[in-house]
């Protein structure tokens, strides 16, 4: 069997495959965080999956919440007895919501404060509601939908 000997690459050529292999690599590693599929809804795109069981109903503060940043949603309990759940990611950069107290839900990265009721804007620079999100409330637990 007869084989070629070995060539060495230097100055100038071995620079250019270099260069291109970082932009292919650079190409492929982009194109993979880019390839999320816009049909699912928020809590899959964050990786919470359907029947995640997330807290017992006691976890949750009446007039407050609790964030679950694993699962991508904030649940909250506006009155006694009520839940509602809400994607964590705020409408207006992306960031996530940082804390619930008093009503609402605030995003520390601009300040803005959405309602725990409905995830209405409360104060901007937000300008659209949280997402609802689906739970199942069921023998005091709360599960993703």
């Amino acid at each position: 069997m007869s084989s070629a000997p070995l060539q060495h690459v230097s100055g100038p050529a071995r620079r250019t495959v270099m260069a291109a292999a970082g932009a292919a690599g650079l190409t492929v590693a982009l194109t993979a965080c880019g390839s999320q599929d816009d049909s699912s809804d928020s809590a899959t795109e964050q990786g919470a999956a359907a029947g995640t069981a997330l807290a017992k109903t006691s976890d949750i503060p009446e007039g407050g919440g609790k964030i679950f940043k694993d699962q991508g949603v904030v649940v909250t309990q506006p009155t006694a007895g009520t839940y509602k759940a809400f994607s964590s990611k705020c409408t207006h950069a992306g960031c996530a919501v940082t804390g619930v107290a008093n009503g609402v839900i605030s995003c520390a990265c601009h300040n803005s404060e959405f309602s725990v009721t409905d995830g209405s804007v409360q104060k901007g620079p937000a300008t659209e509601a949280l997402p609802a999100e689906e739970i199942i409330v069921s023998s005091g637990s709360i599960t993703l939908a």
